[in-house]
């Protein structure tokens, strides 16, 4: 079963309408993709990927639509028109992804750095002087 789901570009607000399987589950669009999710074009089968990745206004495909934000009004309460669609940046569409049973967390830090608690100088360690 397919339906239309919308996402806004988040550089600009510009709508798309992408037609997509019901069991994909959306995780967030964002400016930047998750470190570690593939992405795939709306033209290819995305539903293989983990997320898709638009060029605002530029992306096409079948079951794709590009529209101005329908809530972005003017002061006289009419609609901007615009005549030229998005502002080309990418942005992502990531779907929900799961390792060994348990949702992953895009925000986890792929590595950890320790820091040296306990251990401190007294002083700054600068240039030594030999007389």
């Amino acid at each position: 079963m397919t339906f239309s789901a919308s996402y806004y570009c988040p550089h600009c607000e510009t709508m798309v309408e992408l037609e997509r399987d019901a069991y994909l589950a959306d995780k967030a669009v964002t400016p930047y993709p998750f470190e570690g999710w593939e992405y795939a074009a709306p033209d290819e089968a995305f539903e293989d990927a983990e997320g898709v990745r638009f060029v605002c206004g530029e992306s096409d495909g079948p079951g794709i639509e590009w529209r101005t934000n329908p809530w972005n009004e003017t002061e006289e309460g009419e609609y901007e028109e615009e005549t030229d669609l998005g502002c080309g940046e990418p942005f992502y569409l990531s779907f929900v992804k799961f390792a060994d049973g348990e949702e992953l967390d895009p925000r986890a830090p792929a590595e950890y750095v320790r820091l040296s608690e306990g251990m401190s100088t007294k002083t700054p360690r600068g240039p030594t002087f030999e007389r």
